[in-house]
């Protein structure tokens, strides 16, 4: 628990220098800018990646910021507090450094592509870290949006000297005349990080999966509740179906 707390801690320390350091905002009346700066603090009851748990089913103190240019191109930081890994090497916080492009590449669907560097900065140092290039293409019509994506991870030794691969689609309705959205997810990995791998089950792919529903109470504070299910041996507050609860602000 102790352990945890700390985590807490520190994630909120990150959040809050996160914050410090950005710049003001402009005026909405302003004209738009070449660059543009958004950011977001979040605190869940559960940090779940690709459906396993990495806060121990604790609550985790999330946040991350973006600078975006109006070519697209964009870079940003996301940090979060972790459990306590036994071996160290994790340490208590996950920060993700990434970059990448985003925009239409034809009318109606958007491409993303960029590098993620996942960094654990107070465990042993480099040994956790992985490098992830990622892509996906996403569009909207009316209230519905649809994306799919993929994520690989090539042969490294924080992966045990094996490769990985994920891919996943999302799908979100936005119900008119209400501030209520509803969202879907199913993903599956294969490699060094799938499920029933990690959870001793099988040296096969697995599957992970949510639904859940998100409120925005005001233009930048939402809340939302999901439920999130995943492959493998089920492992009390690590690869157990949970549901997790979110309060974000962005600004």
């Amino acid at each position: 628990m102790l352990t945890s707390i700390r985590g807490v801690l520190a994630a909120t320390a990150l959040t809050g220098a996160l914050i410090a350091a950005t710049p003001a905002f402009a005026d909405e009346t302003d004209p738009p800018k070449d660059v543009t700066i958004t950011g977001n603090v979040a605190f869940v009851t559960d940090y779940r990646f690709r459906g396993l748990s990495l806060s121990g089913g604790d609550m985790a103190v999330q946040g991350g910021i973006n600078v975006n240019h109006s070519s697209g191109f964009y870079v940003g930081v996301w940090g979060s507090n972790l459990e306590q890994d036994a071996l160290d090497i994790y340490g208590n916080s996950e920060i993700d450094v990434f970059g990448g492009w985003t925009g239409e590449v034809t009318p109606g669907l958007t491409a993303d592509v960029g590098l993620l560097m996942y960094v654990y900065p107070s465990g042993s140092f480099g040994k956790g870290n992985v490098l992830e290039p990622y892509a996906s293409l996403s569009t909207t019509m009316g209230p519905v949006s649809a994306k799919v994506g993929m994520a690989y991870a090539w042969k490294q030794d924080s992966l045990g000297g094996d490769d990985n691969l994920y891919v996943y689609t999302d799908l979100g309705v936005a119900i008119p005349e209400t501030p209520l959205s509803l969202s879907a997810h199913v993903g599956y990995t294969s490699g060094a990080l799938s499920p029933n791998l990690l959870t001793a089950k099988s040296t096969d792919g697995g599957f992970d999966y949510s639904v859940g529903a998100t409120a925005s109470v005001t233009k930048n504070l939402s809340v939302g509740v999901s439920y999130v299910g995943v492959d493998g041996n089920s492992i009390n507050s690590f690869s157990n179906d949970a549901v997790v609860g979110t309060v974000k602000l962005s600004f």
